[in-house]
């Protein structure tokens, strides 16, 4: 008896029919057994059914002898399941790699519930990912189960029935089947959860939800959308017929009013012609099933009144909405008019040439190189009055206390731009800051290069997608110091950036702190994370990929890697910032986080505090390999689509050719590197040192004092690193870019 019985209906999907069985079969978790069934498909879905089932015998295909609709197709899958789990899933979806073993994992964990509801992402025809935005309902659902009843939050979800899988028993005993028409997963989903007394969550995305251009049923212009009058009967017969389940009433007739009227909302749901018909059809519904003395508020009590009623009321909230707009946009230009002429006054004004404006990471907050510099200057020239730049308020709170802000686009922020004369930052300012005669700008970086960037991304028009070059460049002509920590950063910066500002060798100041404690080991990190002190702690930080529109690209199998490690092994995982937000995270690290197999160390806003608890970083082409270099500790590449990568974004040099360590190009080889202990062997520390040697040579842990001195106060500096490391021959590559 398999694990999962996933049943398969296909109706015209021949264009998406492969990959959706190719995302099962090739699952790591292997103990299932796919029920297709060919709903009378006119185009080639049975003959491509029948070619899997000829090839894998967990494949069974049904041809069905007319076309019988989704939810009754599904129906005529489930007598041949013999799984413990029931898993549906849309023949143009897919599943996630790794899904079913962490679906089975999640079972075993809460003792196999009557449901498991995980998460999904949707995927848009033009290459777009974006993640189910209640995701965070299953992320606070707890390690255990609970009922609906429990947390009825879990109803929210998107009402569907492929973001589960069902015991198989339960669906038996309780015999749930599927309506024909329209929305049949509401007279199933409701059900089903109602019914269930053990519901689990898993926080990981397990299904791509593929959103097409056209064919989607639910979006076509038919009278069809009247199914949901007949699928909530349903819903009312079953919780009527279960005298247990009447204190959802109430709730269900919110939930089938608010559900008919976003329906009717919809331009592209109902001809016009029947638009009323089916407000009718729906207000009686609402009457009839109405509880006795339930209140009716909110949206829905538009039902209570008459079409007529309806139309004006939709009416006044499109006229109240665009009156809206229209203010919002009045007070905007008023807001701006008052915000340059409140600058324009102060820029009449002198420099002030003790006021220093910040900003780092698009205006994120006190980090990096800025903050270092911040610090710096409070104790060595107190005189100097710091303001930050911050995107809101929100942002603004989690400043130190008594830290002087500004919120981008205000009036302050208009004041003290207009007055200060230097400003720091590690990305460009807004475009409409405007340098004055005598300002100076320093401009940080927030790394030492290796990947394509500035001017050198016009050759690659895939790697600068939505990126406009010229208006970077026109930004970076306010720098008057670009910092640089070697001789390598200092001609890549200035070929990339072909501006007239002077390379200024301080050194990196967001290094200090690791060239300075490299003897620690991140003691607040790993308490704050769990990690006990005798672990050797592991830190994995994959860049983004530019050959894949959401940047992210699973390289690496992070509990197997994690479990290849052994024990007294922790391992961490830092993703890059630009995919904090997005799908990447769901794809099985918070999962994992969540059941302490790794440490998500993603939203860690100090990055040298992980680094600082590492003893040694694997990584594939992230410029952290830089930063972490200065510590002194093991560093492995792990390159195994590097010819990918240096084709889509390109490199200025091969660094496997002079690495920082020993380069693994299968996870094999990474996994037997450590398994070896070659990972911090002699020949690892060489490479480290030439590596160092090269790319830190101005790290010395004083840059942040360095910029105060030199660049804020004017005082010269004798011991600059410049004057002790040699130069390198300006023939030694670093200005051809690899392909």
């Amino acid at each position: 008896m398999p694990r999962f019985s996933v049943i398969v209906p296909c109706f015209k999907v021949q264009g998406f029919l492969r990959e959706c069985l190719d995302s099962v079969l090739g699952q790591s978790y292997a103990d299932l057994e796919v029920i297709a069934v060919d709903d009378r498909s006119p185009d080639g879905c049975g003959a491509i059914l029948d070619e899997y089932a000829a090839r894998d015998p967990r494949v069974t295909v049904l041809h069905l002898p007319e076309n019988v609709g989704l939810g009754r197709a599904r129906n005529a899958g489930m007598p041949h399941a013999t799984g413990d789990y029931l898993l549906f899933l849309d023949s143009d979806d897919t599943l996630t790699p790794g899904a079913l073993k962490a679906v089975a994992n999640r079972l075993d964990e809460t003792a196999d519930p009557d449901v498991l509801v995980f998460d999904y992402a949707r995927t848009y025809w033009w290459g777009g990912t974006r993640r189910n935005v209640l995701a965070h309902v299953l992320a606070e659902s707890g390690p255990g189960t609970f009922t609906a009843a429990t947390r009825p939050e879990i109803l929210d979800l998107l009402m569907v029935v492929w973001n589960k899988v069902y015991r198989r028993d339960f669906v038996t005993e309780h015999g749930f089947a599927f309506p024909p028409g329209y929305y049949e997963d509401t007279p199933w989903t409701f059900p089903v959860l109602l019914s269930a007394g053990r519901i689990a969550a898993l926080d990981r995305i397990c299904v791509n939800y593929r959103q097409r251009r056209q064919g989607n049923i639910l979006s076509t212009t038919s009278r069809k959308h009247f199914d949901v009058h007949d699928q909530y009967e349903r819903v009312f017969a079953f919780v009527a017929a279960h005298p247990e389940l009447w204190v959802w009433r109430p709730y269900l007739h919110r939930k089938m009013g608010e559900h008919c009227l976003d329906i009717l909302s919809k331009p592209d749901r109902l001809p016009p012609a029947d638009k009323a018909e089916f407000f009718h059809r729906t207000a009686e519904l609402f009457r009839a099933h109405r509880p006795e003395g339930a209140e009716v508020t909110g949206e829905t009590a538009v039902l209570t009144g008459g079409y007529r009623a309806y139309l004006l009321r939709r009416q006044a909230v499109r006229a109240a909405r665009e009156a809206r707009r229209r203010a919002g946009r009045v007070r905007g230009a008023a807001a701006v008019r008052s915000r340059r002429t409140w600058t324009a006054l102060h820029a009449r004004r002198p420099l002030d040439p003790d006021l220093v404006v910040y900003s780092a990471s698009s205006h994120r907050g006190m980090l990096g190189d800025p903050a270092a510099v911040y610090r710096a200057a409070e104790v060595i020239a107190p005189r100097l009055r710091g303001v930050w730049v911050v995107r809101d308020e929100e942002t603004a709170a989690g400043l130190p206390e008594g830290t002087e802000y500004a919120v981008v686009g205000s009036r302050r922020y208009g004041e003290v731009t207009a007055r200060a004369t230097f400003f720091v930052n590690d990305v460009n300012w807004p475009g409409d800051l405007a340098k004055r005669d005598g300002a100076v700008h320093i401009h940080t970086h927030q790394c030492t290069p290796l990947k394509l960037l500035g001017a050198d991304l016009l050759d690659r028009p895939g790697a600068r997608l939505g990126f406009d070059v010229p208006r970077m460049l026109r930004r970076a002509d306010r720098w008057d110091h670009s910092l640089v920590a070697s001789r390598y950063a200092e001609l890549v910066w200035e070929r990339a950036y072909p501006c007239h500002f002077a390379s200024a060798r301080t050194g990196s100041p967001r290094n200090d702190v690791l060239v300075r404690s490299g003897a620690l080991r991140g003691a607040d990190f790993r308490l704050r994370h769990g990690i006990p002190e005798d672990h050797t702690v592991v830190l994995y930080a994959p860049t983004r990929r530019d050959y894949q529109r959401s940047g992210h690209v699973d390289r690496l199998d992070l509990a197997r890697f994690a479990a290849g490690l052994g024990a007294g092994h922790t391992l961490v995982v830092r993703l890059h910032p630009t995919l904090a937000a997005g799908p990447a995270r769901g794809m099985g690290l918070a999962e994992l986080a969540r059941r302490g197999v790794v440490v998500d160390a993603t939203d860690e806003p100090d990055a040298a505090e992980v680094l600082l608890a590492a003893d040694a970083l694997v990584t594939d082409y992230s410029s952290i390999m830089f930063d972490y270099a200065n510590l002194d500790r093991p560093i492995v590449l792990f390159a195994d689509d590097l010819a990918t990568f240096a084709a889509s974004r390109g490199t200025y040099f091969d660094v496997t050719a002079e690495p920082p360590g020993h380069v693994a190009y299968t996870e094999h080889d990474l996994v037997r590197l450590f398994a070896s202990g070659s990972w911090r062997d002699a020949d690892a520390a060489a490479l480290r040192g030439a590596f160092r040697a090269r790319f830190c040579a101005y790290e010395d842990g004083r840059a942040a004092e360095r910029v105060v001195r030199t660049l804020l106060l004017g005082e010269p500096m004798p011991d600059a690193p410049a004057a002790r490391v040699p130069r390198p021959a300006m023939g030694d590559g670093v200005l051809t870019p690899s392909s």
